[in-house]
């Protein structure tokens, strides 16, 4: 606790005072802070450390988030897997793009992948115009640029780029000439019957590791050097000068541009100009060291995504006879990043989900002749039959998570102090879940205290265990709480719930597992 800056440690307080609890963004400004903030008092116990501010403000903080370490974006090598040729001598990373659109994992593992080796393949996908457009929007957004939202590799009568011609293309960035930079690129083949026509990668990040071991300062002058990258055609002039290698402030490799073609006149003093050609000369000679050069062709349905920032790409000669045609986008890397940490997050959620489930859910359910997790399996059938929606489904499955994550469990229920399961539990899953299925969990005790009053044979219906809960939960509601209750915009949700919850206590019925329910819960997480 002493080591930590005071000022740090409150601007990290988690209370909802400090803390938008839908964004987590802070509600103050740094100067909003005392000049003189100290540690009044601080305690540690439950996994917590409780700071007693001298301005009289109080933090609590997870001792498990504290003791984390630094964390970075996951732009830099030190987040990247830096690899040669030989690295994938047992196969690329790559998925079928069925399996890429239905299984959340598997779509993880590919944006994963390119986000830590730089690319990935995905097989199968159709082989239609404009379908690389939806690859991108599987996890971003389309990057338009002066070629338009996407383009066409293939032989053009008057090309712009070369990349329009059926020469072969050393290894080399797209659009260093831009200011940002496109971040991702995606191809999609359409036909490959050339001969010829190959694609090839080199990792970029991986050559500059090896001119910064082999001489470093080549390194250090391609770092520094601002080269002017130029594109000039009819309709379009753009530039953007920027080095060869950027590093961020620590001196990690963040960006490689590497592109002859767009390379603009260098200017400046004689020995500075022979420093830096000498340096690019020697950079350029690793990235063509066949060892470092990946070679694949890309087959109709083939989809290469890969890092712009840190990928060479390159493409051998084809014969003009013959049919070559790819359509490839732009996309960027900050979109990528952010749908997998939301993958990530959800698969999280899913995972502690059935890890209750599967733990505590073997427990005795409130003195009935069911588990926790056979009741709730079972409210989670019972909506599925009824061809409930899926937030209903979801609601019904999951209503009674507060028994699990409540401050107290069902058996103080049972001993008369009301546990306000539903609160609680409709507040923890509201890291993943929206309203449409939160609000019926909050509701669903509510909403067993309206049918009581509402439906007089509804009461006569409940177990010797519900009669008792329901004493303990305020009994039935008076006419005018009703009446408030029934007013509600999610009250008919929250009746529906009741009712399965109501009926999912048959002591051995049979019911589909967790597992069953989870892509349902997937498609339903925010």
């Amino acid at each position: 606790m002493s080591e930590l800056p005071p000022y740090w440690l409150r601007d990290n307080c988690p209370c909802a005072e400090c803390r938008d609890p839908r964004s987590g963004q802070k509600l103050f400004q740094i100067t909003d802070l005392p000049d003189d903030l100290a540690v009044a008092a601080h305690t540690e116990s439950g996994g917590r450390l409780e700071v007693l501010w001298s301005d009289g403000h109080r933090s609590r903080y997870p001792l498990e988030w504290l003791a984390q370490g630094a964390e970075g974006d996951g732009r830099t090598e030190a987040d990247k897997r830096l690899w040669t040729a030989a690295d994938f001598a047992d196969g690329l990373p790559s998925a079928q793009w069925t399996a890429y659109v239905e299984d959340p994992a598997e779509r993880a593992a590919v944006l994963g992948a390119v986000r830590r080796s730089g690319f990935a393949v995905l097989h199968g996908v159709p082989v239609a115009e404009r379908q690389v457009l939806a690859v991108a929007e599987t996890f971003g957004f389309v990057r338009v640029t002066n070629y338009g939202e996407l383009f066409d590799v293939r032989v053009e009568p008057d090309p712009n780029n070369l990349a329009f011609t059926s020469v072969a293309i050393a290894p080399h960035t797209d659009n260093p000439y831009r200011d940002p930079v496109p971040t991702l690129q995606l191809l999609h083949c359409l036909d490959n019957s050339a001969a010829g026509g190959d694609s090839g990668l080199v990792d970029g990040f991986q050559a500059a590791a090896l001119l910064r071991a082999e001489a470093p300062a080549d390194f250090a002058v391609l770092t520094r050097t601002v080269v002017p990258f130029v594109f000039r055609d009819r309709g379009t002039e753009l530039r953007a000068d920027r080095p060869l290698i950027e590093v961020d402030p620590l001196g990690r490799i963040r960006e490689v541009r590497f592109n002859n073609r767009s390379i603009g006149t260098l200017r400046g003093p004689a020995e500075e100009l022979e420093a830096f050609y000498a340096a690019y000369r020697r950079f350029a000679a690793i990235t063509l060291r066949p060892e470092l050069r990946l070679d694949l062709r890309l087959d109709p349905g083939d989809c290469l995504i890969f890092d712009n920032v840190r990928l060479l790409h390159a493409r051998t000669a084809f014969e003009q006879d013959g049919s070559r045609h790819l359509q490839g986008c732009y996309a960027d890397l900050d979109s990528l990043t952010s749908t997998l940490a939301v993958l990530h997050h959800r698969g999280a959620g899913l995972d502690a989900l059935a890890d209750l489930f599967a733990g505590e859910g073997a427990g005795e359910y409130l003195g009935e002749a069911v588990t926790m997790a056979e009741h709730m399996l079972q409210a989670g059938a019972l909506a599925e039959a009824a061809g409930a929606p899926p937030h209903l489904v979801a609601a019904a499955l999951l209503h009674d998570v507060g028994h699990f994550e409540g401050a107290l469990h069902g058996r103080d229920l049972m001993q008369g102090q009301d546990n306000h399961h539903s609160d609680t539990g409709a507040d923890w899953l509201a890291r993943w879940f929206g309203p449409e299925v939160t609000g019926p969990i909050r509701l669903h005790v509510a909403a067993k205290r309206y049918l009581c009053t509402v439906e007089p044979e509804y009461r006569a219906r409940l177990s010797e265990a519900s009669e008792y809960t329901l004493q303990v939960q305020g009994g039935p509601m008076s006419a005018g709480q009703a009446a408030a209750f029934a007013a509600l915009p999610g009250a008919a949700d929250a009746v529906a719930v009741r009712r399965w919850d109501d009926r999912a206590k048959q002591a051995g019925a049979v019911t589909p597992g967790f597992e069953h329910f989870r892509p349902l819960l997937a498609a339903l997480m925010g």
